[in-house]
């Protein structure tokens, strides 16, 4: 094993704060290593580290660039074949209470509550071994075009994903971000074909954050939807770039777009209350978002680049909890938004497998 996971170990082993992590489509993981167990937040979004925060953003926990030692290396090229599973059984229960919690959705729709909501489950695996350092490489291998990370602190937890969402890329006032919709099982032999369901929950995305972000930019420029592969799964994508206002900071950038549609719904509020109040269950910083916050140690000017937190799990003792969640529109079928799930499960279940 190299220095760089001896020291991931290491620092794991002494239960100290630490998160590693491969940005898409580059050759480094990063790792900042906390070198106390303090909890640190995030106040104002000034702070310089790497942030890791909750879906309600009731926690915004930081670990900071100055009380950490950075450590990076390359990526290793050797591969692993991607496991395909047919995972055949499931939990009868469970797909009954998701289907019943999309078919109140699809309900609430057409009731004009609001006009798309994103509905999430979790499920629990269990591991009859886990080591951390081969599941980073297993993620890192398997799909090369998402932000993979491993995040701990002892007084929050430890998470595992691999996440295909941009937030938000700032330098200065420059910016980017995507709008992310649609979901299709990756098929060698068919052509991706979106169908009008996916297109207008997609369109739904960009506009929410078009129209959001006109109050804070100089400029935006939109780009045509286009498909998008992670891994086993296509999805829509759309890149949106612009210039920030001098007056707007970070913070109200994040505030205006966390939680996108596309982990929430539309319109927001009542989106999130339904979720709340209907889900049966706390997503904690599953859809959250995550990563470098204002970071100058890759380069010589104050950068961040966010990420939502999908396709990801909590480790936990001898079970891992994954999270998936769907984009609910009133053309959804609860059966097959089911099935949508089952497969945004797979991301995981390919990692944990050996």
């Amino acid at each position: 094993m190299n220095d760089f996971f001896s020291k991931v170990k290491k620092q794991y082993g002494q239960q100290l704060p630490f998160v590693i992590y491969s940005k898409p489509n580059t050759s480094i993981i990063t790792g900042l290593l906390q070198q106390n167990n303090t909890l640190h937040q995030v106040e104002n979004f000034t702070e310089k580290g790497f942030v890791f925060a909750s879906f309600d953003e009731k926690q915004l926990v930081l670990i900071p660039e100055s009380e950490s030692e950075i450590i990076t290396v390359e990526k290793e090229t050797t591969s692993i074949a991607p496991i395909e599973i047919d995972d055949l059984s499931f939990d009868p229960e469970a797909k009954f209470q998701y289907e019943y919690l999309v078919a109140q959705g699809i309900q609430a729709i057409k009731n004009e509550e609001f006009k798309k909501v994103v509905l999430s489950r979790s499920e629990e695996v269990l591991l009859s071994e886990f080591d951390l350092v081969e599941t980073f490489q297993h993620l890192v291998q398997l799909y090369p075009a998402t932000l993979c990370y491993c995040f701990f602190h002892p007084k929050i937890g430890f998470w595992m994903g691999a996440t295909p969402e941009q937030l938000l890329k700032a330098n200065g006032k420059v910016f980017t971000t995507t709008a992310l919709a649609g979901t299709q099982k990756a098929s060698p032999e068919t052509e991706v074909v979106w169908e009008q369901k996916e297109k207008e929950e997609q369109q739904f995305v960009t506009d929410f954050i078009v129209k959001r972000l006109r109050e804070f930019v100089l400029s935006v420029s939109v780009t045509e939807p286009y498909s998008f592969r992670a891994g086993s799964i296509w999805h829509i994508k759309t890149d949106i770039s612009g210039v920030l206002n001098n007056n707007s900071t970070l913070e109200e950038v994040i505030d205006t777009l966390h939680p996108t549609p596309a982990v929430c719904g539309l319109p927001k509020k009542k989106a999130k209350a339904f979720i709340l109040e209907n889900e049966n269950y706390e997503r904690t910083f599953y859809t959250g978002f995550l990563g470098e916050l204002n970071s100058s140690f890759l380069g010589d000017s104050r950068s961040s680049d966010l990420f939502v937190n999908l396709r990801s799990m909590q480790i936990q003792d001898n079970k891992a909890i994954l999270y998936m969640g769907c984009g609910i529109t009133k053309e959804s079928i609860p059966e097959k938004e089911w099935e949508e799930s089952v497969n945004k499960s797979m991301t995981m279940k390919r990692v944990l497998r050996k």
